[in-house]
């Protein structure tokens, strides 16, 4: 498989290294210093394209690779406000990407593991639930994109919560969600269920980018040949 990688941070150069351990191919890398180098020529060389930039460039770059006809694999996140037109475009075109939140095999884990707690929580109102998230201080968005499909999970769930706030909040119908940033953490996310009697937490934390770049690497081998929007939870089968 020819790769492309739309961004060449410390997740791109983490993909790069999975992505050759599994026998593929790094055919173009584009970063800041080499955007003119994002053409329609030399994504011809590209089987897939992986998307790991920043919230203000995501949605310009799944676009262009959409115009291209190259697959996408995006896991840039702070930029969903966007995803509506996204999705409207590659249905009507008959694109293909994995969008995901975070690609790492455990949080996605952790996913179905928190829509089953908060299924469990939901006729117990006597438990109040917050969220807290730790990430590296390079981290663009707050919350991140995991802490916010977290929250979204639990406010389907759980009758009461309407919304997430991005801080504490004594509003019964709010999810506050604490966001910290701090250096080397690659990212740390829980979920406190919290009464009077006792305390219910479920923590995935994660060691180094490894899980998250190996994810996208699958996401990468599965899309080939499809067309249509997917998740981690059709890349994973769960």
């Amino acid at each position: 498989m020819r790769i492309a990688l739309i961004g060449y941070g410390k997740m791109g150069q983490a993909i790069e290294k999975i992505a050759l351990e599994r026998g593929h191919e790094i055919v173009l890398k584009i970063d800041v210093d080499n955007i003119d180098q994002f053409t329609r020529e030399n994504l011809a060389n590209a089987d897939v394209a992986i998307e790991f930039t920043s919230p203000h460039s995501a949605y310009d770059n799944v676009m262009k690779l959409f115009e291209y006809n190259v697959p996408v694999v995006c896991g840039s996140t702070g930029w969903l406000d966007k995803y509506e037109a996204v999705e409207e475009y590659a249905l009507q075109q008959q694109c293909a990407m994995v969008y995901a939140s975070n690609y790492s095999v455990g949080v996605n884990i952790f996913f179905e593991v928190n829509k089953r707690l908060a299924e469990l929580m939901s006729s117990h109102p006597d438990y109040t639930v917050s969220m807290e998230e730790i990430h590296h201080t390079q981290k663009k968005d707050a919350p991140s994109g995991t802490a916010v499909t977290l929250a979204e999970q639990v406010i389907q769930r759980i009758p009461q919560l309407k919304k997430w706030v991005n801080n504490m909040s004594d509003n019964p119908q709010e999810l506050g969600i604490i966001s910290e940033r701090i250096d080397p953490a690659p990212g740390t996310h829980k979920v406190l269920y919290s009464s009077e009697i006792d305390d219910i937490e479920i923590i995935h934390t994660a060691h180094n980018r490894t899980g998250f770049a190996t994810g996208a690497v699958l996401a990468a081998e599965f899309i080939i040949g499809k067309k249509g929007l997917y998740g981690m939870k059709e890349v994973l089968g769960l």
